[in-house]
């Protein structure tokens, strides 16, 4: 059971951590939407948190009763009072009265007034102004000095509820003027950067209107606050003040949303923002929210017995619950229309669906005709499609071998013009050889084969020449149908060499080995062990190599 209840503590640990930063965030968009969201979510689980804080306190009490000393005893039950004094005001009550008793018992000057001043303060906040003043009054603040800001803190704050709830102009002139006495009287005391000052400064800006001002102060200080989640809840609350003041509703509807949030994260069941919230809503027409929130303030305030807050809550939680109600009338009568509404579309449908079921019946047979209509005609359109492409494939190989024919006749006839102008050359260059009767050169001449070979030279550059003119990606693709390193890349000066030549005649559809051997002038056998070859070096099966030759440069493989 201790192992469920830790492991049950840390997820709760982890959904409080994520929803920390959450509402920050969103903010920073400046979502007034996103915001309710994630309110609306921690409205829903504040379990979680209450959760957390009564474990806190269960720890508090369990150390209480095993604690040994007075002074130990004192400083617990002042930590079960601040745990509990915007928590459960009773409690808190309780736990001040005991650490009071404990002072007596100890009688430290000191602890005593820390007592008396804790007792004041959980008596104001549940609306006993006569005992505050009466324990206030015979509190010596003087022995204690580092008690001021306490007691002025004290001070301002019951004197701030009796000018609320005065009922006379002069009564409430006077309690204003008290509390605003005791406000400078903490701005003395406490630290200039201390988070204290920062909330009785701005309060100070906002009371004498000055909310610009105290903007500064808030928003300059309000990052910098990290790991005190009810410091952060009144500071977004004060931030609202600020621009209530300016009268900038959107604004202070999204910081009373953050304070609500931080406020919920905290524990805290003594507070303002919620409230507040709820009333703006409702003004805006939100009556779902807003009743939400009303009642979780009011829920709350029960709880921590706050009568203050109780008692604010229901001055306005009888209109909100009214526009409730009548929102809530209004939908049972929407929601009325709506189910008649539907029960006669649904007879209207039930006949509709007789009738379509009556005109699909006479539907299916023509449905039917006309499927078998359209598979043969799907079928003529695949064999016609079929067709087609044999068609486009011949046009194609059409296409190209009348380029190749063009090309290669034209350069047939140059060769041809250039062979006779060269052999009438070659005819007078051994007639004057004979003429001058040098037999001997011209025996050299007639037997040297020089002249063919640079004429062959000459013809397979042209051929070569005119063959990467109709193929220029030849050797490219040709090497991609090897296996890797099996790259075959002609010598420097060369265009086509033995085996790329080969191959470039078999793309020329000239397969015969035979025909390609007299052309290169190289035995059969040359020929078939270079096809054989290059067949066993391609990425492809043996059998489609010459298939896949035949395809290089085609706008088929180009696509």
């Amino acid at each position: 059971m201790n192992i469920l209840n830790r492991f049950r503590t840390v997820i709760s640990v982890f959904f409080i951590l994520i929803n920390l930063s959450f509402p920050l965030i969103l903010f920073g968009n400046n979502e007034m939407d996103s915001l309710l969201v994630v309110l609306d979510k921690n409205v829903e689980n504040d379990r979680v948190y209450t959760s957390l804080k009564e474990e806190r306190l269960s720890k508090l009490k369990g150390l209480l009763n095993i604690t040994s000393t007075d002074q130990q005893r004192f400083d617990i039950c002042g930590q079960l009072f601040d745990e509990y004094r915007s928590y459960k005001s009773d409690s808190a009550l309780a736990y001040a009265r005991k650490k009071l008793q404990i002072a007596e018992k100890l009688n430290n000057q000191h602890h005593l007034a820390n007592a008396r001043l804790n007792l004041a303060a959980i008596m104001s906040i549940n609306g006993l102004y006569k005992e505050t003043m009466d324990i206030l009054s015979m509190t010596d603040i003087r022995q204690s000095p580092d008690l001021k800001p306490y007691y002025f803190h004290i001070c301002r704050t019951v004197y701030g509820y009796m000018s609320d709830f005065s009922l006379s102009t002069q009564e409430k002139s006077r309690y204003n003027h008290l509390t605003d006495a005791y406000r400078d009287s903490l701005l003395v005391v406490n630290a200039p950067n201390s988070g204290t000052h920062v909330i009785v400064k701005s309060d100070q800006l906002i009371v004498n209107q000055k909310y610009d001002e105290a903007l500064d102060i808030l928003m300059d200080y309000f990052p910098k606050i990290k790991d005190d989640v009810h410091t952060k809840a009144i500071i977004a609350y004060s931030i609202s003040s600020a621009y209530q003041g300016k009268n900038d509703r959107s604004l202070e509807k999204q910081w009373l949303a953050v304070s609500a949030i931080f406020d919920i994260q905290s524990a805290t069941k003594e507070y303002i923002s919620l409230r507040k919230l709820a009333l703006l809503l409702y003004e805006d027409g939100d009556i779902d929210r807003s009743y939400k929130y009303i009642r979780r303030s009011l829920e709350d305030a029960l709880f921590c017995n706050a009568r203050l807050r109780t008692y604010e809550i229901s001055q306005m939680l009888p209109i909100i619950d009214r526009a409730y109600q009548v929102q809530a009338v209004g939908r049972q009568q929407q929601m009325l229309i709506t189910l008649i509404s539907v029960s006669l579309l649904s007879v209207f449908l039930l006949i509709a669906i007789v009738l379509i079921y009556r005109q699909m019946r006479k539907l299916a047979a023509a449905r039917k005709d006309l499927s078998l209509a359209n598979d043969k005609l799907n079928k003529l359109n695949l064999e016609l499609s079929d067709a087609n492409n044999q068609l486009k494939n011949t046009n194609e190989t059409l296409f190209e071998a009348n380029l190749i024919k063009e090309e290669y006749i034209g350069r047939y006839m140059d060769q041809c013009s250039e062979y006779i102008d060269k052999l009438d050359s070659y005819r007078r260059l051994l007639g004057k050889t004979a003429a001058a009767g040098k037999m001997q050169d011209l025996l050299i001449t007639i037997k040297s084969k020089q002249f063919i070979e640079d004429e062959l030279k000459l013809f397979y550059t042209n051929f070569d020449s005119t063959f990467l003119q109709l193929f220029p990606s030849f050797i490219e693709e040709f090497s991609k149908l090897l296996i890797d390193n099996e790259e075959i890349q002609p010598k420097q000066g060369e265009l086509l060499n033995t085996e790329l030549r080969i191959f470039a005649l078999i793309r020329l559809g000239i397969k015969d080995s035979v025909k390609i051997s007299h052309f290169l002038r190289y035995s059969l056998s040359t020929i078939y062990n270079y096809r054989t070859k290059l067949r066993n070096k391609a990425v492809c099966p043996r059998n489609e190599f010459e298939d896949r030759v035949m395809q290089i440069g085609t706008s088929a493989e180009k696509s």
